[in-house]
């Protein structure tokens, strides 16, 4: 049987990350979905362990050849997208496949899985709370964490359209509720 799909999506810095380690580290059988992307490597990620670390001339190829099951430029420049090769590789080993991705490529998820896919929405307690948690990571400049904290409040709009909302104010609470909601949706 193949396994179901359980997607995290958030506006950076609301927690999903943190979120879905948790989750790997929890005994459910889930596998994560790497992402591909056409950035460049961070000092401390890995090809096929963080992502897949594409060219943007490889990242269009696999545009160009629906490869995708969904992908988007996130900031110009920088795409992001989930192979439909790397999600049914887990679903045919009978696994269930966990993602981290933006709020967009969360939604067209869930909309080619339908009732296969769990999409969840992390929402942050307020905007000023996720502006704080982007400056208390010191790892984006002023200018790209004034981007981000725009985007997060676009990104807001679109909870509604997710299956389920955990707001992500202690993050021990978040952690509980999202085992809950997950146990749910496994035994269905």
């Amino acid at each position: 049987m193949k396994g179901k799909l359980i997607i995290f999506s958030a506006p950076s810095g609301a927690g999903k990350t943190t979120i879905v380690k948790h989750l790997l580290k929890q005994g459910f059988d889930l596998e994560f979905s790497i992402s591909a992307t056409s950035r460049e490597p961070r000092h401390t990620e890995m090809h096929g362990k963080d992502y897949y670390f594409l060219s943007g001339e490889e990242f269009l190829a696999k545009v160009e050849n629906d490869e995708f099951l969904e992908w988007e430029e996130v900031y110009k420049g920088t795409s992001y997208g989930t192979l439909k090769s790397e999600v049914e590789r887990i679903r045919e080993q009978g696994k269930n496949v966990i993602f981290d991705v933006d709020v967009v490529g969360g939604l067209n998820i869930k909309k080619y899985y339908g009732d296969e896919a769990l999409a969840v929405f992390v929402q942050p307690p307020s905007v000023e709370e996720l502006r704080n948690r982007l400056v208390g990571r010191s790892t984006d400049s002023e200018e790209k964490i004034a981007m981000r904290v725009a985007k997060a409040e676009h990104e807001l709009s679109f909870a509604p359209q997710f299956d389920v909302v955990i707001v992500n104010d202690k993050l021990e609470d978040a952690f509980v509720e999202a085992e809950k909601i997950i146990t749910e949706f496994l035994r269905k």
